[in-house]
């Protein structure tokens, strides 16, 4: 009733940048946290490697390096990191895998490598939402707003 007992998870923030509520993504998909709740992180305008927010296994990673998804180690947490918006569509151009999928990683470990500058030269918003996929884990998310340094904690989640 009070949360006492509660688990709580950090989840680190893959990118450098500036921290955003899920509801501000450009996307509905996002906003509406029709894929769950979450943070967001507008990247520094530079080249960056994205960063597993959590320690687990790489259960998805697409080929184009856009998204990952990853099952925490500690209590089964799905997290999906999706570097920006539409960036399917550039077919992997900007994006370098660093990983594979299946891959146990740790909280921390670059996954993908961006080309922030080559992404928005591309007219596509690298804005990154970072969701719980499976809803009925996740209570609520507490996330600081303001700049962020990548491997930094960009959220707590309460677990169910």
């Amino acid at each position: 009733m009070f949360g006492f007992g509660k688990k709580k998870q950090s989840v680190l923030s893959p990118l450098s940048g500036k921290l955003h509520a899920v509801t501000e993504v450009p996307d509905p998909v996002f906003a509406q946290k029709m894929l769950g709740e979450g943070f967001a992180v507008q990247p520094d305008k530079q080249v960056q490697e994205v960063l597993a927010p959590i320690s687990g296994k790489l259960i998805k990673l697409f080929k184009t390096g856009h998204a990952f998804g990853i099952v925490g180690d500690e209590n089964g947490l799905e997290v999906l990191v999706h570097v920006g918006i539409d960036t399917v569509q550039l077919k992997g151009e900007g994006f370098e895998l660093l990983a594979c999928e299946g891959d146990t990683v740790s909280a921390g470990q670059p996954i993908v490598r961006v080309d922030v500058p080559k992404i928005i030269s591309l007219e596509k918003d690298p804005i990154t939402p970072v969701v719980f996929t499976k809803k009925a884990q996740v209570e609520s998310v507490s996330s600081p707003s303001g700049d962020v340094k990548a491997g930094a904690k960009g959220c707590t989640v309460t677990l169910k």
